[in-house]
């Protein structure tokens, strides 16, 4: 039996979450000067090397200004920041950003079809083994139980397309959406639950794909995605709206 050592965390990665979380709650706004890396380190009880790892993972995140000789500023996130902060912005506190939520299902819609065109026009030159791939993950969503094993198989399944489509952007577009939409499979599990029972659906997208038939793909696609969409989308909408009731309490 082989055994790996564990990693006790490291202190910079305590410092670089609290800076990221300060940022991304707010706290810290876009212009705001931090403290000098001195009076961080006295504030947060730590080193000053620390402090400064920490705002060097800042800075190639691209959410503080470094200046040498002047003061370290908070960029506007929304402006500056990757994909990869999505996971952060998406489950705060342990709760679902509804704004959030909506730009990733919006997002999915809309990348859907591109990757989906792309796999349709490589799928002749895809491997025996990518093509077996995807009619496995048809049969893996088929035979799986529960809301939330559906929807793992179903990401399985929209990775295998990923393989076909053969693209490095869409890729790592996948990669970032799927990390993000993870924390929220369970919040989104029962309004999901209608798009990745739809055997029959992806069974459509699957084989127009492997057909090379990029009008029967975009159409299936569409009937596949476009119905839970919607319905995620009102629904988060309806979340937000306040209640009339509580002005007037």
């Amino acid at each position: 039996m082989a055994f790996t050592p564990i990693t006790r965390r490291l202190v910079p990665d305590d410092v670089f979450e609290q800076l990221l979380g300060e940022v991304v709650d707010g706290s810290l706004s876009a212009g705001d000067a931090l403290p000098s890396e001195r009076r961080l380190a006295e504030l947060l009880g730590v080193s000053r090397p620390a402090v400064r790892e920490a705002l060097q993972r800042m800075s190639a995140t691209r959410l503080v200004e470094v200046r040498h000789g002047g003061a370290t500023t908070v960029r506007d996130f929304s402006q500056y920041a990757g994909l990869d902060l999505l996971p952060r912005l998406l489950v705060r506190n342990g709760e679902l950003d509804p704004d959030v939520a909506r730009s990733v299902v919006e997002a999915r819609y809309a990348i859907a079809p591109g990757m989906v065109r792309l796999a349709t026009q490589r799928a002749g030159r895809a491997s025996r083994a990518s093509v077996d791939a995807l009619h496995d993950a048809v049969a893996t969503l088929a035979s799986a139980s529960g809301p939330v094993d559906r929807q793992r198989a179903a990401l399985a399944y929209w990775d295998k397309v990923v393989d076909l489509a053969d693209s490095l952007v869409f890729r790592l577009l996948f990669n970032n959406l799927r990390q993000a939409y993870e924390p929220a499979m369970e919040a989104l599990a029962p309004l999901l639950d209608g798009e990745v029972s739809n055997i029959a659906g992806y069974r459509a997208v699957a084989d127009a794909v492997l057909a090379g038939d990029a009008a029967a793909a975009a159409a299936a696609v569409d009937d596949l995605l476009r119905p839970a969409t919607e319905a995620i989308v009102t629904f988060l909408d309806d979340f937000e709206e306040p209640d009339p009731d509580e002005g007037e309490k």
